[in-house]
């Protein structure tokens, strides 16, 4: 049985969707409230060294957050620690759900991706 931590917002259907999926697969998950308890500017670090994405692809550019913010335009002036910082102290800029299993990271929910991430077969 594999454990998968899930940074996820309940009310989210994308990230309901995603949680019913690994659920069907049999995954052991432990879900962690994004807006409540976002993670932390360590935790994020880890996180997207283990994605191998780029950290921009951890923001939720359709969020209200972003815009109100004006990120748009003002992203790419932060350094990689504010950004950090940013999306620590904003659980709803992070683009949802972050699954990971201390090894690698998915970020959203696309089922193909999820297949080949997290398929238990």
């Amino acid at each position: 049985m594999s454990h998968l931590k899930v940074y996820q917002y309940p009310k989210c259907s994308t990230c309901r969707s995603a949680v019913k999926w690994l659920k069907e697969q049999g995954h052991e998950l432990e879900l962690q409230h994004i807006a409540e308890q976002p993670p932390t500017v360590e935790e994020l670090r880890v996180l997207v060294a283990d994605s191998g994405l780029p950290l921009k692809k951890f923001f939720n550019t359709s969020g209200e957050v972003y815009k109100e913010l004006g990120l748009k335009d003002k992203l790419a002036g932060l350094s990689e620690d504010e950004q950090l910082e940013l999306l620590a102290g904003h659980g709803m800029l992070i683009k949802r759900p972050v699954v990971t299993d201390g090894k690698k990271v998915t970020v959203g929910y696309k089922e193909e991706q999820y297949k080949e991430a997290w398929s238990r077969t």
